[in-house]
């Protein structure tokens, strides 16, 4: 969201915690470019991108990721407070702790009514179901309750502000649920996000007053572009993504045929590089290390749950077929998100979606060599993978053996 760039392209392709960084910390980003435009800038909750210098904000707080969910309530005060002492343009981004691990029944009183796990069921793409995924999904929506509260109140003081009416507002998620084929993963569990925005236009009512769900493909992408677009600032050239106020503003019929998205490592426990294309029906998953044991299988179902395995062993086709391709997946996955839209069953082997298939190869191909992603070299992949797996002792990796210098050599010229 704040370089406009994909992971591949910026170079934040894992976590800041795991010493992973941005190529080079002058790259163009949201944050400097609308300083450039005469606005003040902030941040509450953490910016976890290194370095953290190439973003100046000119406020920052509560930099840690407060996964303890302390004084949640200062989180609206100081947004506040920075609202409304000054009357300059603003860009506040405000980073709640929710809904991320652990899933907390309760913080500060929210919510005031919590779920248990005989009030919910498991989500259908996770194609199982147990007592236990039952709890964790209840206080997973414990944590997505408190969160709206939190936005409510943030809400709140951006209306106390007098400034409600003329704020361009966003609301999203950054992944899928960390629970079962979702966070860590390429599929649509993990990268179909909440995207909600609001915004009273431009003094258009009758084009800008859109209520409703859209069914266009956007990216979080296509956040900055829009900002700097609304903000009036200067276009940063070559951005991937598109400013969604055209689409809303103007309600063109041909947005974007295809839409790109890619995984790369969560920390070190889990490096397995996947390239994904999907139109309206069908997506395509490109796993680039194919046929090799996939690390964040193990990372998630065994470390948050037990005796699953033996669940997804017991459980019926395709449910069971599904997780034993994403425990060790081919190199391509193709699915028919109309009719199986949970990804259970690949059409790859299928003669009859032999044309889908090649249709999306190459596409995605094109995408890889249009943005230079790095991995189209397979040594690079190869190197990489040898820097992480060095830091591993005892089937356990270490942080501070990690010794990455991957922004080196991605992009070196041979002679």
């Amino acid at each position: 969201m704040l370089t406009g760039l994909y992971p591949h392209q910026n170079g934040q392709i894992g976590l800041a915690t795991w010493k992973f960084r941005l190529y080079d910390e002058n790259t163009p980003n949201l944050v400097r470019s609308l300083k450039q435009a005469g606005y003040r800038t902030g941040i509450i909750g953490k910016l976890h991108i290194n370095p953290a210098s190439a973003f100046p904000f000119d406020i920052q707080k509560f930099s840690s990721a407060n996964f303890s969910r302390k004084k949640l309530g200062t989180y609206a005060f100081e947004a506040g407070r920075f609202i409304k002492e000054s009357d300059l343009p603003f860009f506040l981004s405000v980073n709640y702790p929710d809904a991320h691990r652990p899933f907390l029944k309760t913080a500060g009183g929210l919510p005031v009514k919590p779920l248990t796990g005989s009030d919910v069921k498991s989500l259908p793409y996770f194609g199982v179901d147990t007592p236990e995924l039952r709890e964790q999904m209840a206080n997973y929506y414990n944590c997505i309750s408190r969160l709206d509260s939190l936005i409510g109140e943030l809400l709140n003081v951006l209306r106390e502000s007098g400034k409600f009416d003329n704020t361009f507002i966003v609301y999203m998620g950054d992944h899928g649920a960390d629970l079962l084929r979702g966070k860590r993963t390429s599929y649509e569990g993990g990268v179909r996000v909440p995207l909600i925005m609001h915004w009273f236009g431009r003094g258009r009512p009758s084009r800008t007053t859109v209520k409703g769900v859209r069914n266009e493909l956007v990216s979080t992408l296509d956040l900055m572009p829009t900002f700097l677009e609304i903000a009036g600032a200067k276009p940063v050239v070559g951005l991937p993504g598109r400013s969604l106020v055209s689409m809303v503003e103007y309600n063109i019929e041909e947005w974007r045929r295809y839409l790109f998205t890619e995984f790369h490592t969560h920390s070190a426990h889990n490096f397995y590089p996947q390239r994904t294309i999907r139109d309206e029906r069908y997506k395509l998953i490109h796993n680039l290390l194919p046929d090799e044991i996939n690390p964040g299988y193990r990372f998630t179902v065994e470390r948050f749950f037990g005796g699953l395995n033996e669940v997804i062993f017991r459980s019926k086709e395709p449910v069971r077929s599904a997780y034993t391709l994403m425990n060790r997946p081919p190199a391509y996955e193709l699915y028919d998100l109309e009719s199986d839209p949970f990804e259970f069953r690949s059409l790859v082997d299928e003669p009859e979606h032999y044309g889908t298939l090649k249709r999306l190869q190459v596409q995605l191909q094109a995408w890889r060599a249009k943005t230079n992603d790095p991995l189209l070299k397979q040594e690079n992949i190869v190197r990489l993978k040898r820097e992480i797996d060095a830091c591993f002792k005892d089937g356990t990796p270490n942080k501070q053996s990690l010794s990455l210098n991957y922004w080196n050599y991605f992009f070196k010229v041979r002679n």
